[in-house]
């Protein structure tokens, strides 16, 4: 069976967004999915509370490197705490659908932006907002 794409998923899998390493990050995260392979890693860099810049890599499927690209342009310019609400369903609608099977790498692109603001946190010595925690959820059933 063929799955079907929407253009913004095959936009941001061609054409990626803020590909890359920001060697004096404020936050770091690094999420994986064993079950398929995919491994992300997000760089912030913030000033005042806003997020200033945004890096990752991505090793994965044309769907993770999308729900990266796309995770990190939702967060970009943004307070921290707007970024703290950032949800999985929000990177599947803003990318206009994902097929079922894809779901679990928009669950990675939110993992990997809470696991680099947890670490922002950690570093600055603030108690980690409970959003950053890394508990699956079940949401997308690609850890069961």
């Amino acid at each position: 069976m063929a799955m079907t794409y929407s253009e913004k998923v095959m936009e941001h899998f061609t054409h990626p967004r803020n590909v890359g390493v920001i060697e004096d990050a404020d936050g770091v995260g690094e999420v994986g999915n064993m079950s398929c392979g995919d491994i992300m890693k997000v760089y912030l860099k913030i000033n005042d509370g806003i997020i200033e810049d945004v890096k990752f890599n991505t090793f994965g499927c044309g769907s993770a490197i999308a729900t990266s690209s796309m995770a990190t342009e939702m967060i970009k310019g943004k307070p921290v705490e707007e970024a703290l609400k950032l949800t999985n369903k929000a990177v599947v609608e803003a990318l206009d659908g994902l097929p079922p099977v894809k779901i679990h790498c928009s669950v990675l692109a939110e993992e990997a932006v809470k696991a680099a603001l947890k670490d922002y946190y950690e570093k600055k010595g603030l108690p980690v907002p409970e959003e950053c925690s890394n508990e699956c959820n079940g949401c997308c059933h690609s850890c069961h």
